[in-house]
């Protein structure tokens, strides 16, 4: 491998660029490609099949090298993964600004994303790539326990001691699944089909044990079902041919779900039927053979979902456009079962829930250990945080810089801003910090097979919401403001908007990260409650956005 592509992010509290908002925005860019966090870090790609962190090396190095010597007042504008130029703005804009996969509506399709690609004039950034915010598994670890504990709570008694959960992929997202259902209590059985993604997880501690063979991997995952404690196994196999064998042999899980890279059926789905290795070699040579395999597994894979749905299972669409895919190829009741966020996350959003994260410039674990605890001291009433950060400092493996994600209701995430600015200016941490978050944000993110599936109001498709929460955003002072196209669900089908904060103990940095935080909390609620959603229609009033009209009144 060329060392010019192997990076890590600088550690410590010596400055490359001009200021602290540079410099964290360099490190988040490079963290992103470490070995440690990156899927395919030589690609530049960071997860979900393509998502990118740039459109190709000679962008990347430019990019860093306009960081560090970015001005304190000055704006970097990327397009598509590629630093396109510098601009005189203030100091409390924000420091780079950049969109990716953006395509004019009638255009916005996965060929002629793939032919501008091809011609490099584009890049996936998925949401997290491109944005630079990616932190690895854990990223999405707490959304996925808090997912799991709603299904818990809704089925099961709150608790999966002594359920099963049959799910699939181990990828950057998909490796959240196993400790998501760990942290409830219960059993995860994962099917991978490369091998390589699974010795990874089991060194990072997602996963117990990895088994080549169904009968074996049945055999633990209703042993410890039957004794009632937690353990994931990954079964080395294809879902689309799993699947349908569980069925086959009587077994009715808990909970199915699934998180393969579907959205994105050349690189991120993988056919049956042929050999891990034969399949790779068919996604080069023939690429429409295989996306026709893919779309026929999908089919297969799906549909055994629905006959376990039939059968009693907890049955949901976890975000990846699996179910629009089987749709595509046929299947008739492929939206028969729910999508997580309006299946199980939306009452969370609705009363002001949501996911924050930061990252400790310092390379320190430390620091987020010093932060976990000032945390817990602070807010002791919430339950399910005592619960995650005992549950992340136990299991969940840092990768690259130490990084903590955790959902807080609305009141919590706009004092946190305040918390993290002592710790900074007070000495308490060793670094400065970026505060950022994930897609799930129904403002965030219009995405009609995800965060926006099944308004009330049938806004499913609106696109507004995302492009004003980043321009609420900018006018808030985030030091990067982000707006991607495709996302986890793939290109035509979805906008998401996200934001990074640098953390630096100045005053400037105070006012900013208090107001974005209060910013971005409130615009999830506001857009809930103008699509009609009830609770968020009660807890409006509790943010500091003020809603001149009621969603009756403007519909009527």
């Amino acid at each position: 491998m060329d060392d010019r592509r192997v990076v890590r992010a600088p550690r410590g509290a010596d400055l490359s660029c001009r200021g602290w908002e540079q410099e964290a925005l360099l490190r988040m860019m490079m963290n992103c490609v470490d070995p440690e966090v990156a899927e395919y870090p030589d690609e530049l790609v960071v997860y979900g099949g393509t998502g990118k962190a740039a459109r190709n090396w000679e962008a990347f190095w430019a990019t860093a090298s306009h960081l560090r010597m970015l001005g304190e007042a000055e704006t970097l504008v990327i397009q598509s993964g590629k630093p396109v130029a510098i601009f005189e703005t203030t100091p409390r804009s924000p420091r780079v600004v950049m969109s990716t996969a953006m395509l004019v509506p009638r255009w916005a399709t996965w060929p002629v994303f793939r032919e501008l690609e091809s011609n490099n004039l584009t890049c996936f950034g998925q949401a997290t790539a491109s944005s630079w915010a990616y932190i690895g598994a854990q990223g999405i670890v707490q959304a996925t326990g808090e997912t799991f504990s709603e299904i818990a709570g809704r089925y099961f008694d709150g608790s999966l001691r002594g359920r099963l959960v049959l799910t699939a992929g181990l990828g950057g997202m998909g490796a959240a699944q196993p400790l998501g259902v760990a942290l409830n209590g219960g059993v995860a059985l994962v099917v991978e089909v490369d091998e390589g993604r699974i010795r990874r997880r089991l060194r990072a501690n997602c996963c117990d044990i990895m088994v080549r063979e169904l009968d074996e991997a049945l055999s633990l995952a209703l042993e410890a079902k039957a004794r009632g404690v937690p353990r994931s196994i990954a079964l080395l196999g294809n879902a689309a041919d799993v699947l349908p064998q569980v069925l086959e042999k009587g077994v009715v899980p808990d909970v199915v779900t699934d998180q393969t890279s579907a959205h994105d059926i050349l690189y991120g789905y993988v056919p049956a039927g042929l050999p891990y290795p034969e399949a790779l070699s068919l996604r080069r040579s023939e690429p429409e053979r295989y996306k026709e395999l893919a779309l026929t597994s999908i089919a297969r894979h799906v549909g055994a979902m629905l006959s376990f749905l039939d059968r009693g299972s907890v049955v949901f669409d976890y975000g990846n456009a699996i179910r629009l895919q089987a749709s595509r190829a046929g299947v008739a009741r492929a939206f028969d079962f729910p999508g997580f966020v309006p299946g199980y996350l939306r009452r969370l959003h609705a009363e002001g829930h949501g996911q924050v994260r930061w990252i400790a410039l310092s390379g320190d674990p430390g620091d987020i250990y010093a932060i976990d605890d000032v945390l817990c001291r602070r807010f002791p009433e919430n339950g399910n945080l005592q619960r995650w950060i005992e549950f992340a400092q136990s299991r969940v493996a840092f990768q690259g810089l130490p990084a903590r994600a955790c959902w807080l209701d609305y009141d919590q995430r706009c004092e946190l801003g305040g918390i993290l600015h002592v710790m900074v200016a007070s000495g308490q941490v060793k670094a400065p910090l970026v505060i950022t978050r994930d897609l799930s944000h129904a403002g965030a993110e219009a995405s009609p097979y995800r965060e926006s599936e099944d308004m009330p109001d049938g806004s499913d498709t609106i696109a507004d919401w995302p492009i004003l929460n980043a321009l609420l955003n900018v006018s808030a002072g985030a030091s990067l403001v982000s707006v991607n196209h495709g996302t986890g669900v793939g290109i035509g089908n979805a906008i998401h908007a996200g934001y990074s904060v640098v953390i630096d103990g100045s005053p400037v940095s105070r006012e900013k990260i208090e107001t974005v935080l209060a910013a971005d909390s409130a615009f999830n609620v506001v857009r809930l409650a103008d699509a009609g959603v009830e609770r968020a229609i009660e807890q409006v009033h509790r943010t500091r956005a003020r809603v001149p009209m009621k969603p009756e009144t403007v519909r009527r």
